[in-house]
């Protein structure tokens, strides 16, 4: 089984998905989380210290090689694997930077997503920007601003792949978050047929 969560920085994807996986072995099953980064926190933190900003074209040619090169080994993987497979982020997370930043969709990242195996469960987890900068400033390893916050979740829900995934609030705690989603992918294994 392929799960897919996107999401805004902050919204606590990567939370949700460590806890799915260590959920899903806690129970006996075997489960494998992938992260598909894309550098961004690391071009933040080098351009907070040497004090220089990429222009957003060149930030995004940077982003997208290295969040391709992330799915495309980890699909390879997640082939191989007989298991739950959590992947956090995903090619929808680069579409949504290129809108937010007022970039085009481009032509190759749509057409892997149409190649590329669907998964049998895409979660997009929705929270209040002011909430999720909260967080983000929490943790104090990166910056986003609550306007940059804002034209995310916009550019997301401006997608017309966000038709395609199941919105869960993101806003509770991670216990609750937790949750809502092993209830959706204990609904999607019940029905689920096994993926060759």
């Amino acid at each position: 089984m392929l799960i897919v969560l996107t999401g805004i920085d902050g919204s606590g994807k990567t939370t949700a998905a460590r806890a799915l996986v260590e959920s899903a072995r806690a129970e006996g099953r075997d489960a494998l989380l992938l992260a598909n980064h894309a550098a961004r926190r690391r071009l933040s933190l080098w351009s907070e210290r040497f004090g220089w900003k990429l222009p957003p074209r060149a930030a995004d040619i940077i982003e997208t090689t290295v969040r391709l090169f992330n799915v495309l080994v980890n699909h390879a993987r997640a082939h191989k694997f007989d298991g739950l497979v959590v992947m956090d982020r995903h090619l929808h997370c680069q579409l949504a930077l290129r809108q937010a930043n007022g970039l085009g969709r481009g032509r190759l990242i749509p057409w892997l997503l149409g190649k590329l195996p669907t998964p049998d469960l895409a979660v997009h987890f929705d929270v209040d920007p002011r909430l999720a900068h909260q967080r983000v400033t929490a943790r104090g390893t990166d910056n986003e601003t609550i306007a940059d916050l804002q034209a995310f979740r916009s550019a997301y829900r401006s997608l017309p792949e966000f038709d395609d995934f199941v919105v869960v609030d993101a806003g509770g705690t991670p216990e609750q978050v937790l949750a809502g989603l092993n209830g959706l992918v204990a609904g999607i294994g019940a029905t689920s047929i096994p993926r060759n």
